[in-house]
C-alpha cells in the first residue's frame, strides 16, 4: 500500500505524501494537498517496520523519528514518522534522483561564488519545504564538476546521493554512520575535509563546531529554519548564553561568507512553484554589524551590494510580481513591507 501511494506521488509530480490515522491520504502537488485514496489507512503497520532499532527507540522515546526509504526504479524518500492525538502519522518527501542545476531551480547565478570559497560559513535558510536541500545539492554539484576537493556531508537522513566527478564525497548519515552531528563534525575535522555540508544546525554544540571549523579554514555549508539574513544572524547568536554571545558574534563575523534565504511561491499561471530569494554576501560592513550586535542595520547593506547581486526578499517578490510570474496577491501576502505591494492588489472598483 505504501509503495503504491509513493508511486502515485511520483506519477502525479508531487512532493510529499501525508498519512495520518483516520484521515484520507493526501499528496502535495505544486504546494496544494490533494486526496490520494478513497479511505483512511492504518499508518503504524505500514511505517514502523521500516525503522531500524535506533529509529524505533527514538520514536518510542520522543514520539517521532526521521528515516529514509527507497523504492527501486521509483525514487528515494525522506520521511518523518510521529505520534499525534489520532494515532500515528508520517510525511514522506520525494528526493529527486537527479541533482538539479541552479538554473533549473531558478536560484540566482551569483551564489556560484560560494562554490569557489576556501573557508567560511555559508547558510541557506527558509521554512520547511522551501527547497534548501536542493539548492545546497546543486551548489555541491558545481564544486564536484569543477574542482578537486574532499566533500563530507553529514545528514539525517542522507538525501541527495552524490557521485564523484572531480571531487571525492564522503556521505555520513546520523544514526547509521555517526551518533550525532557533533560527533560527525569532530570526525570531519580529522578527515582532511575541504568542504563540509551539515544538513541542519540543530543545537548549540553543532553551531559551535561549525563556526570553529569555518574560522579555522574549512568551508561549511548548512541550513537554518529562519527567514531573512538578519534573523538568521540573531538565531545563531541567541542559541548561546548571554556571556558567550560577544565571542560568538566575533566568530560569526569572521567566518560568515553569505546567507541565501528562500521561499517557494506558486506560479501565477500554470502548475509549479518558483523561489523568491534574499541574498547577502559578507563585507567589511556586515562583519562590523555582526560584531556590534546591530542586525537591524542589515537591511541597509543590501543597497550597497546590489551590483554584486545582493537583494532583499521583498525586492525579489516585487520583481516576480511585476513580471507576472507570481500573483500580486501572493507577493503581498508574503512580503515584509506590504505597503510596497498594495499596487498589485485589485482595487475596490474591480
Amino acid at each position: 500500500m505504501l509503495d503504491s501511494l509513493l508511486t502515485e506521488l511520483v506519477n502525479r509530480a508531487g512532493s510529499d505524501l501525508h498519512l495520518l490515522d483516520g484521515v484520507l491520504p493526501k499528496i502535495r502537488v505544486h504546494g496544494k494537498l490533494e486526496p490520494a485514496a478513497d479511505a483512511p489507512i492504518d499508518v503504524a503497520p505500514l511505517v514502523l517496520p521500516l525503522l531500524d532499532e535506533r529509529q524505533r527507540g527514538l520514536f518510542d522515546r520522543d514520539g517521532e523519528a526521521d528515516f529514509a526509504y527507497e523504492i527501486e526504479n521509483v525514487g528515494r524518500f525522506r520521511a518523518n514518522v510521529f505520534r499525534h492525538h489520532g494515532g500515528t502519522g508520517t510525511v514522506l518527501r520525494l528526493i529527486p534522483q537527479r541533482i538539479p542545476s541552479l538554473d533549473e531551480l531558478k536560484i540566482p547565478d551569483e551564489i556560484e561564488r560560494f562554490a569557489k570559497l576556501r573557508q567560511g560559513l555559508v547558510l541557506v535558510t527558509g521554512p520547511t519545504g522551501s527547497g534548501k536541500s536542493s539548492t545546497l545539492a546543486a551548489l555541491l554539484d558545481v564544486v564536484n564538476q569543477t574542482q578537486s576537493r574532499h566533500i563530507v556531508t553529514i545528514e539525517d537522513p542522507i538525501e541527495f546521493v552524490h557521485h564523484d566527478a572531480m571531487s571525492t564525497f564522503t556521505q555520513r548519515e546520523i544514526g547509521r554512520d555517526a551518533d550525532t552531528f557533533e560527533d560527525a563534525l569532530q570526525s570531519a575535522a580529522r578527515q582532511d575535509a575541504d568542504l563540509i555540508l551539515v544538513g541542519e544546525m540543530r543545537d548549540r554544540e553543532t553551531i559551535q563546531l561549525a563556526l570553529t571549523l569555518a574560522e579555522m579554514g574549512t568551508v561549511v555549508f548548512s541550513t537554518l529554519h529562519t527567514n531573512g539574513a538578519g534573523r538568521t544572524i540573531d538565531r545563531i547568536v541567541e542559541v548561546f548564553e548571554e556571556d558567550q554571545q560577544p565571542h560568538v558574534r566575533s566568530m560569526l563575523a569572521d567566518s560568515l561568507q553569505g546567507v541565501l534565504s528562500q521561499i517557494l511561491c506558486p506560479l501565477a499561471e500554470g502548475d509549479g512553484r518558483v523561489p523568491a530569494t534574499e541574498l547577502l554576501f559578507a563585507s567589511t560592513a556586515l562583519r562590523a554589524v555582526i560584531r556590534e550586535g546591530a542586525t537591524h542595520k542589515v537591511d541597509s547593506l543590501f543597497q550597497s551590494g546590489r551590483s554584486q547581486g545582493m537583494h532583499r526578499l521583498d525586492d525579489d517578490l516585487f520583481r516576480l510580481a511585476s513580471e507576472g510570474v507570481v500573483s500580486g496577491e501572493d507577493a503581498h501576502r508574503r512580503a515584509n513591507d506590504k505597503s510596497r505591494f498594495e499596487r498589485f492588489l485589485p482595487s475596490e472598483d474591480d
